[in-house]
């Protein structure tokens, strides 16, 4: 245990990727660069609400008590890890800065390093991106890389469960084709990974026998089969069949190939004009292998996908080295070799030549330049600091170099340190078995996997100084039982890794998997020993799965009781994967599903289960439909109840005692809170997951053994003041955020006060009367514009309002402000008051010409009179007609007002404060209100509009970005396109396919364990990976605290339970016997005992229950058997000591 934990602390070491933060990070000796993921306390990803879709990335397997617990080799291992010069690739031998040296590319960069290509045979064909279905990959990938993507021609061979999972991740990427060669025929063994085929199709071409499944996916995407021998010249002559002209293949991946054939395709691969790229993966039972080879020289464009981090200058010094402070507002996430360059810098204008510039001592709010600015001028004000992520070139080794001489190899989990060379050894000793006996290894034969271990020995011998000394015979034993099987759980997490690396091969989007990555979940295996008549095959479709797992445990797997929480994205993986393991497969298993949400079209991108004639209906109905129809035998109930409080007489206590283990398939933190706690109330394992992006994270929550989901929280996220947001914005964050608030509150908020008044006048006047405050006044005062001076009849009425709202956010509040405040004032310590990171804004002058202004007021019109019922007429979108419409609003002259507070403080919560004159006001204007109400026509009523951001044709976002954009150009902020502002404004969780694929495999992998029993905690583990750089990082997860009293000991799994209809006497006898005092009793919020209160005595010799419902009105449901009340106890020296939650089973 303390060399595992002294593993694990190195492991923590890497995967911490500096807690200073961004991309790079340390890399595995020369290799794999890590990313900004850090441990707990600082802030890991790009500053995404926790609350988001597919969380929880923010939870890494390397908790500080877990740190703390390692020995200390392992401490000082990951202090050296930590000193090892910075680099962000392969040795310094095998990469290239650009800025040094420009070779041919595989995916060209351009000069600025954008996100471009030049390839016209796959950009000029690429067709429109459907934004709407595609906007959560989007949000990963961008516009560039998607063209990219959709220009791409990729082979897949092999078409087991691995080309099969493979094959649907890229088609749901929407490359432009996908070719599937397999010459074999399908069998049971397929069924247990390959979800595309049935038993219908046993005997049909693999190949074949998936196309007409996996073109559901998406019609956009061609798809080819070869189903005879494939040769290498066919990867040059390519064509597709439903093309009539050749075209390049961009990445060509083999899962079932001899490494003889596989060196003879890569050859051929690597020397390609242009290179094609070859990457070969293997999935032998719970061990998996890839290999990738993108040719002789290959530029990564983007290393990680982050976002460039920025920052705001406070000053720079003229030293030599300069000396640059960044304002407080916010962590600098630079780290030391990062390349940046500088903008909008008064005074020190050298710095802005656009030159990137090194920067070192990094630290949270300056670093210092390495250039002499003694000659440059004075620095005044201003600046921004972003930094420049330089394209990367990649030299590739052919397989056959890289078989002999593998370097270093991509770690996962530092607990098996010495694992991938003796797994790089033992795939080649199976090749050599399979090519002189022509089969795979039979299960459980001791004859045939003492043969691969001989072939491994020989294979070990000829390698001379770098032979391993020593061969874990035991586990190659493992590898030869298990390596006929592809296991679905392993095909979907090697399919999520692949299928990312194609994405990379053909977009250079990404930093490449460099060369080797080994894998294996041995542990996952039965504790006790399998006998060889338990691996035999019966016949089944789960024949692949006993001859690893063996028949005992399929049983198990078949009766298991699971239920799964959600059906998107997670859900839909989970329940594939679930079907093919056969899970809840027998009258007395069950699988119960559950999601209140239904299918929307940008969930068709990743939620592989649906389909478009699917919008509309119940995700989980839908989805466990699919599930049923890829295993007819699955015992599976949908339900389309939130799981909640309120649902607790859906999911009632017989229904939790019922269960073996739960899965979260869920997208915010609230729900994951919840679900949590039922598991650890009724001691259940949790398996816990999420994604963000390229990134996700899986966590083992297990009774007893391991600390709950709960146990701990991330910092909250920093929000933008309010007066930042409203008067002194310096991003397009702020902007957005503004521009929704403006939205909501002026399209849904004020239209739904005006139903309420009109709905009841009297009650609403009363309500308004009793708030008596600010925020109650601008309520009213809003109404009563909505309902006289802004009121709407005409389209032309809508017009005027949106031209009257133009001027007064963009011309004359910014007037009013920077009469206020002009550019020259200064704060009450003398500082001059617009300094960073405030921006000095400059008023709007409208025209008509501008087509973004011009966009503004139609997306504002339009809504508008949506929102009074008013119709569009047909010539509202033709600008030039639109143009004169507005050219006949009179706009009335601005005049600045004397003594207008605008907020400065940045820790006020509420712009709106009250005043001692409020509740006059709120009379005046209850009055005037209801005069007004009496002009309305009969049945008057508005349309509230709530904000839909996946409906490209409801001008929604049109007038967010158009908001958001004006404010921008008012303050001197680069605006942003539609697209990024709805990702912002919207929300918009980034997410694909390839991240929850391995995200559900590792999950499935640990199920294995929960389902069999008997597993240490030291078996389990909890991951985290960002399949961009890429990183794998697992480890044991972190046992529970323990609680000890004399010779008891407690977690937060235990609940003390006391069966019978006590009294509260009775009860505090039985925690005397305990030597426990307790002092105070409560059920809920209401106190039920307190020994401070005489009069509490007399409730001594009541039942508890009776107590509970006369003092906290509580009444016991009938699907509950017990009470559950919180006890404080003292020990007899008067010390608190604090015990679990006490049950009383009364009925």
């Amino acid at each position: 245990m303390a060399a595992a934990a002294a593993r694990a602390a190195v492991g923590a070491g890497v995967a911490g990727g500096a807690r200073g933060g961004g991309q790079g990070g340390l890399c595995e000796v020369g290799q794999q660069p890590t990313a900004g993921a850090r441990g707990r306390g600082g802030r890991r990803f790009p500053p995404l609400s926790r609350t988001s879709r597919d969380l929880d990335l923010t939870r890494l397997p390397f908790p500080p008590q877990a740190l703390a617990a390692a020995a200390v080799l392992g401490l000082l291992g990951g202090l050296l890890l930590y000193m090892l010069p910075r680099k962000r690739g392969v040795d310094a031998g095998e990469v290239q800065d650009l800025h040094n040296k420009a070779p041919r590319p595989a995916a060209p960069a351009p000069a600025q390093h954008q996100d471009k290509d030049d390839r016209p045979d796959m950009a000029a064909r690429a067709p429109e991106i459907d934004e709407d279905l595609h906007s959560r990959q989007l949000a990963v990938y961008g516009r560039e890389t998607m063209k990219r993507l959709f220009g791409s021609n990729v082979l897949v061979s092999g078409l087991q469960g691995l080309g099969a999972e493979i094959a649907k991740n890229l088609v749901l990427a929407g490359v432009k084709s996908v070719t599937l060669h397999d010459d074999g025929k399908v069998d049971l063994w397929d069924l247990s990974s390959n979800f595309f085929l049935s038993e219908k199709d046993v005997g049909q071409n693999r190949a074949q026998a998936c196309v007409p499944k996996l073109q559901e996916l998406n019609n956009a995407v061609i798809i080819s089969t070869i189903t005879g021998d494939l040769t290498k010249e066919q990867l040059s002559n390519f064509q597709t069949e439903a093309d009539n002209f050749l075209t390049n293949l961009q990445a060509v991946v083999f899962t079932d190939i001899s490494i003889e054939k596989a060196v003879e395709f890569d050859d051929y691969c690597h020397s390609h004009q242009p290179p094609i790229a070859f990457i070969k993966s293997e999935v032998r039972g719970l061990f998996g292998s890839v290999f990738c080879d993108f040719g002789p020289e290959f530029t990564v464009l983007d290393v990680d996908g982050e976002e460039p981090h920025t920052g705001i200058v406070a000053s720079i010094s003229n030293d030599n080295p300069a000396l640059v402070s960044c304002v407080d507002d916010e962590r600098l996430e630079f780290q030391d070799g990062d390349l940046v360059i500088f903008s909008e810098v008064h005074g020190m204008t050298e710095l802005n030549d656009g030159k990137p510039r090194k920067i070192k001592s990094a630290r949270p709010y300056s670093f210092t330049l390495e250039e002499d600015t003694t000659s440059y001028g004075t620095y005044i004000r201003g600046g921004i600091v972003t930094q420049v992520k330089p394209p990367k070139v990649l030299k590739f080794k052919t397989l056959k170099e890289a078989i002999k001489e593998p370097g270093e190899f991509l770690m996962s989990d530092f607990s098996k340190f010495d694992r991938p060379p003796l797994l790089h050894l033992a795939f080649q000793a199976l090749d050599k078995f399979r090519t002189e006996l022509l089969r795979f290894p039979i299960a459980g034969s001791a004859d045939d996997a003492q043969k691969l271990i001989d072939f491994a020995i020989i294979i070990n011998e000829s390698l001379g100084e770098s032979k391993l000394e020593e061969i874990d015979k035991k586990l190659l034993q493992h590898f030869a039982s298990g390596s006929r099987a592809v296991l679905n759980p392993m095909a979907a997490m090697f399919g999520g890794i692949v299928g990312q690396e194609v994405v990379k091969a053909c977009s250079g989007k990404f930093h490449p998997l460099y060369q080797f990555f080994y894998f294996d979940s041995v542990e996952s295996l039965p504790v006790e020993p399998l006998e060889a008549s338990d691996l035999k095959p019966e016949n089944s479709r789960y024949d692949a799965q006993i001859s690893v797992f063996g028949a005992k445990l399929q049983k198990k797997l078949e009766q298991s009781k699971i239920f799964m929480v959600g059906s998107g994205a997670l859900g839909c993986e989970f329940l594939k994967n679930l079907a093919l393991m056969g899970i809840s497969c027998s009258e007395n298993g069950k699988l119960t599903v559950t999601d209140d949400d239904v299918i929307e079209k940008s969930n068709l991108s990743r939620q592989f289960l649906f389909r478009d004639w699917n919008i509309g209906q119940p995700k989980s109905t839908v989805a466990a439909t699919a599930a049923m129809a890829i295993n007819p035998k699955l015992h599976v109930e949908a339900l389309q109840n939130r799981a909640s409080p309120e649902t607790e007489n859906v999911f009632n206590d017989a229904f939790w005692e019922s269960l073996d283990a739960v899965v979260n398939a869920l997208d915010n933190v609230t729900a994951r809170m919840y679900i949590d706690s039922r598991c650890v109330y009724f001691q259940k394992p949790l398996l816990e997951s999420g994604t963000l992006g390229a990134k996700c994270n899986t966590q083992m929550v297990i009774p007893h053994l391991t600390e709950n989901y709960g146990a701990s929280r991330d910092p909250p996220e920093k929000q933008a003041p309010m007066c930042t947001v409203h008067s002194f914005p310096h991003n397009i964050d702020h902007c957005l955020t503004w521009a929704r608030s403006e939205f909501e509150g002026l399209l849904e908020k004020t239209p739904t006060e005006v139903n309420a008044f009109l709905s009841n006048p009297s009650g609403y006047a009363t309500a308004a009367r009793t708030a008596g405050d600010a925020q109650a006044r601008d309520q009213l005062e809003r109404v009563i514009e909505c309902l006289d001076r802004d009121k709407c009849e005409t389209f032309q009425d809508c017009i005027t309002w949106a031209r009257l709202k133009f001027e007064d956010y963009f011309a004359n509040r910014v007037k009013q402000l920077t009469f206020t405040f002009p550019e020259d004032a200064m704060t009450s310590s003398g500082a001059p008051f617009w300094s960073a990171p405030k921006r000095f804004p400059r008023p709007l002058e409208f025209s008509s010409a501008d087509p973004s202004h011009l966009n503004f007021l139609l997306a504002a019109s339009i809504l508008r009179a949506e929102t009074f019922g008013i119709p569009i007429p047909d010539w509202a979108k033709n600008p030039k007609k639109l143009a004169e419409a507005v050219d006949k609003v009179i706009v009335p002259d601005f005049q600045p007002k004397q003594g207008v507070k605008i907020e400065t403080d940045e820790k006020a919560t509420n712009l709106s404060s009250a005043s001692v004159d409020d509740a006059a006001v709120i009379e005046e204007l209850i009055a005037k209100l209801e005069a007004i109400s009496k002009t309305l026509a009969p049945g008057f009523h508005m349309n509230p509009i709530q904000f839909e951001k996946d409906d490209d044709t409801n001008f929604h976002m049109d007038l967010i970005a158009g908001f958001a954009n004006m404010r921008a150009r008012n303050y001197s902020i680069p605006e942003v396109d539609k697209l990024k502002a709805k990702f912002i404004a919207g929300r918009i969780i980034p997410a694909i396919a390839t991240s929850t694929a391995m995200a559900t495999g590792l999950v499935c992998l640990e199920l294995y364990k929960v389902l069999a029993g008997g597993h240490k905690v030291e078996d389990y583990r909890n991951t985290f990976a960002n399949l961009a750089i890429p990183l794998f990082s697992m480890a044991e997860p972190v046992p529970p605290k323990t609680i000890k009293h004399q010779d008891m000991s407690w977690t937060v799994w235990d609940r003390w339970t006391i069966t019978g209809n006590i009294t509260l006497r009775e009860l505090l006898e039985w925690l005397k016997e305990k030597g426990l005092n307790a002092y105070s009793i409560s059920c809920g919020t209401s106190l039920l005992y307190n020994s401070m209160f005489p009069r509490h005595k007399e409730r001594l010799d009541k039942k508890v229950v009776d107590v509970a419902r006369e003092v906290a009105k509580v009444e016991v449901p009938s699907y509950r058997r017990h009470l559950d009340v919180v006890v404080a106890c003292e020990d007899d020296d008067d010390n608190d000591v604090d015990i679990p939650l006490v049950s009383i089973y009364f009925r």
